[in-house]
């Protein structure tokens, strides 16, 4: 079979796989919001309330009839890309929770993903072109820390430091309050204020954005720090990086040009697979900054057991996840040669 034949049918098998990988993790969802205890209905109205409000709010979330009856009316209402309509913002629907949400937390994952590439790549060629020497032993040290401290703990240090002690950034929402946020037309900030020529606002905007991007951002880094790292000392002894050196390329254009561009080969599925990850939500630095994206609007609805959204918001993030999974697996066979179908 030739490669073009071969990279079709792997194509093929990872979409007709994407189905069911959403089907698996919904239903998972749905199990388990309804195996948890206590009555979600008597949660939000209290127990006191009228029946007929309760039953009226059961059909909205979703808990009218048996539960195969349930289960049959959810994933009917998946096929139809209908999500349902939240029962905590009465009158909204999940997908208007996911367009009002989500913009914050695409800024966010874009602009963390942007300051981990640049350092945990950075610091990886550094500490792997300098085997054996401080460089290196600093840049494992800068991995195992970066990968292991926590999130949230890490986040509220810095923001003791560099927002309430020294004040050099803002603490919480994203954007200043009484001041007129660029006008909604991607709902990103960023891009909005520069559609709208506002100098101001794009300030104002990348002032909020810095700090939980900068945090997130050094903390992920440490993936990327040890994945190029690794590959790069392996790429380095290999045989046409000696023989490039062998013809007398400075050592920089070897490190860049020959042994860089094949160690970042496995690095393009970590650094998408963690994109997704963060796109499907980086709860935990959202609530920490009060960043009002959606995955802090999913913590919301949680604590509310507002079911319709904690649906419809997982099985979003779930598709952004394996989609994006898919696209990895398409670039890296279409890249590498070596790959096997």
């Amino acid at each position: 079979m030739s490669r073009s034949r071969a990279l079709q049918s792997y194509v093929l098998v990872r979409l007709l796989l994407a189905p069911l990988m959403l089907w698996t993790i919904a239903t998972v969802v749905f199990l388990l919001l309804r195996a948890t205890p206590g009555d979600p209905v008597d949660a939000i109205l209290g127990p006191r309330a009228p029946e007929a409000f309760k039953d009226e709010l059961r059909e909205q979330l979703g808990l009218a009839g048996s539960l195969p009856q349930q289960y049959g009316r959810y994933l009917l209402q998946l096929l139809q890309f209908d999500l349902g309509e939240s029962a905590t913002s009465r009158g909204q629907t999940v997908w208007e929770i996911i367009g009002n949400f989500f913009p914050a937390t695409i800024e966010l994952a874009v602009g963390s993903m942007l300051v981990a590439a640049v350092v945990g790549v950075g610091v990886g060629m550094l500490s792997a072109s300098r085997p054996n020497t401080p460089w290196d032993v600093g840049g494992r040290l800068f991995g195992i820390l970066t990968y292991s401290v926590p999130m949230f703990w890490m986040g509220m240090l810095l923001q003791l430091i560099f927002a309430v002690q020294l004040g050099w950034f803002p603490l919480g929402t994203r954007f200043p309050l009484g001041v007129p946020a660029p006008a909604g037309v991607t709902g990103l900030y960023l891009v909005d204020s520069l559609l709208a020529g506002s100098p101001q606002q794009l300030f104002a905007a990348l002032h909020y954005l810095a700090l939980p991007c900068l945090t997130l951002g050094i903390l992920l880094s440490g993936i990327f720090e040890r994945v190029v790292r690794v590959n790069l000392k392996q790429t380095l002894k290999s045989d046409y990086v000696e023989a490039a050196r062998a013809r007398g390329i400075p050592e920089g254009r070897v490190l860049v040009a020959h042994a860089l561009k094949n160690a970042l080969i496995p690095t393009i599925s970590v650094f998408g697979l963690t994109f997704a990850a963060l796109l499907g939500g980086a709860i935990l630095t959202e609530v920490t900054f009060s960043w009002p994206g959606l995955a802090s609007r999913l913590y919301e609805a949680i604590s509310a057991r507002d079911y319709p959204t904690v649906q419809g918001i997982v099985v979003f993030f779930a598709a952004i996840v394996v989609g994006v999974s898919i696209c990895i697996d398409i670039l890296n066979a279409w890249i590498d040669p070596r790959v096997r179908y």
